[in-house]
This record gives C-alpha cells, sequence and structure tokens, in this order.
C-alpha cells in the first residue's frame, strides 16, 4: 500500500491545506494527515478542535484520516507505516526551510518527501494570515471551509460584536 503522510499544525485548516491533501489523496493508497502537537506553541484552536475541524472537511475522502502526533516527523511515518511525506510549496522561500528538513528525514529514516506546488489561487494562503483577517472582521470565506470559517468567527468574536 502506498501511505503518505501530509503533517501541519492545521490551526486552522485552510483551502490551501485542502488543495495538497485532495491532490495527494489521487496519487496514494492512503493519506494520513498529521497534526503536529507542538507544546511551546499556544494555537488559537485545541488539538481536538483541529482534529474535529479537518475530520470534518475531509470526510468525503474515503482514502484520508487524521492523526495526531508529537516529537519527530520521521518516528510518526514510522508508526504509520508511511514512506512518504507531502509538502506544498507556495513559494521559493518555503522550499530553503523544506529542503533541509527533507534531506533530514531520508538521512534519519528513509522518509521520502514530494514537494507539491500550492495551486495559484492558494500562494499566498497560511493559517497565519487568515487568523490574522479574521481576527479584525475581515472575510476569510473564500480562504476556509464553511466550519473553520464559523469556528473562528466564535473563537474571535470581540465583546460588543
Amino acid at each position: 500500500m502506498r501511505r503518505a503522510v501530509c503533517p501541519g499544525s492545521f490551526d486552522p485548516v485552510t483551502n490551501g491545506h485542502l488543495d495538497i491533501i485532495g491532490r495527494a489523496s489521487r496519487l496514494f493508497d492512503e493519506v494520513i494527515v498529521g497534526v503536529l502537537i507542538n507544546e511551546s506553541k499556544r494555537g488559537l484552536f485545541t488539538i481536538d478542535e483541529r482534529l474535529d475541524m479537518l475530520r470534518e472537511v475531509i470526510s468525503s475522502y474515503d482514502n484520508v484520516r487524521v492523526a495526531s502526533f508529537r516529537g519527530l516527523l520521521v518516528d510518526f511515518c514510522r508508526a504509520q507505516q508511511a514512506k512518504v511525506v507531502v509538502r506544498g510549496l507556495r513559494a521559493v522561500s518555503d522550499f530553503d526551510y523544506e529542503l533541509q528538513m527533507a534531506q533530514m528525514n531520508i538521512g534519519l529514516a528513509g522518509v521520502e518527501t514530494l514537494f507539491m506546488p500550492t495551486s495559484p489561487a492558494y500562494s499566498f494562503l497560511s493559517s497565519s494570515l487568515v487568523k490574522d483577517v479574521a481576527k479584525w472582521g475581515g472575510d476569510v470565506s473564500p480562504h476556509v471551509p464553511d466550519v473553520v470559517r464559523e469556528r473562528l468567527r466564535e473563537r474571535l468574536r470581540r465583546p460588543g460584536s
């Protein structure tokens, strides 16, 4: 079975993430969306909330599942019996960091990395940017699934609004 991992923090999941996940689902028999638990960073959404949102928005894919992990990505890949990591690249600046990670992953555990260019419609999109726009009341509906937009609205609701 050809199995791949799409890792990230997904705080929150965006349409750009879903584009990469969906495209990966057509290339692999199974795709595991790995949500990193990073205790040193406080996310807007808890791990459980991120997992719930992801499960809801990937429910139409029969070969995609969601799991959380701590520690090294290669250890998660080993535990999931996945030999490939799929990473979306938005810009050349992403490549420098991702290449270093890919080389480390192959050296540590023989885990390959497939770089997938992000669709042009999502080349500027990041979870951080979505959170900033939502925080100031901007319309993020073109950039995130409806469930995420609603959860952002609830979480970032300002008193008196």
